[in-house]
């Protein structure tokens, strides 16, 4: 038998998880790293993002002294910043256009409101009587 056709005789094809399996070398699709189990467990769907690995320094000083950043961690420290930054900056902008647009309105509505008292003024015999019985 040919190397092509140990080859061809080797592969299984399996449809439901979608991945190649050739007498131990395994070709997983990338939809296999959809990883359901993670979410429904709670957990991020990159293990090495977050968690005491990641987030807590590497050692400690018995003395209690602070230990420095890594680079990794300054890194995303500085990332969470650019974040925050970020966020506080649209949440101000939001906050304005709120504010902005309740004081248009109540202009607008000021504006209707003074047209409206402006064409209910009465007119002719009934202004020289109330100016009469004022006097």
């Amino acid at each position: 038998m040919t190397l092509t056709n140990k080859i061809i005789n080797g592969l299984q094809y399996c449809t439901n998880n979608s991945f190649i399996k050739a007498k131990g070398f395994h070709a997983s699709a990338s939809r296999l790293l959809d990883q359901d189990w993670r979410r429904i467990k709670g957990l991020p769907s990159n293990p090495n993002a977050f968690g005491p690995l990641t987030n807590l320094p590497d050692y400690s000083f018995t003395d209690g002294r602070p230990v420095p950043f890594g680079v990794k961690q300054y890194l995303r420290i500085q990332k969470q910043r650019k974040y925050f930054e970020k966020i506080t900056k649209l949440v101000k902008e939001i906050d304005f256009a709120v504010e902005n647009h309740e004081r248009r309105t109540q202009e607008a509505e000021e504006k209707r409101r003074k047209i409206i008292e402006n064409k209910l003024k009465p007119k002719g015999q009934m202004i020289l009587g109330e100016s009469n019985t004022s006097q």
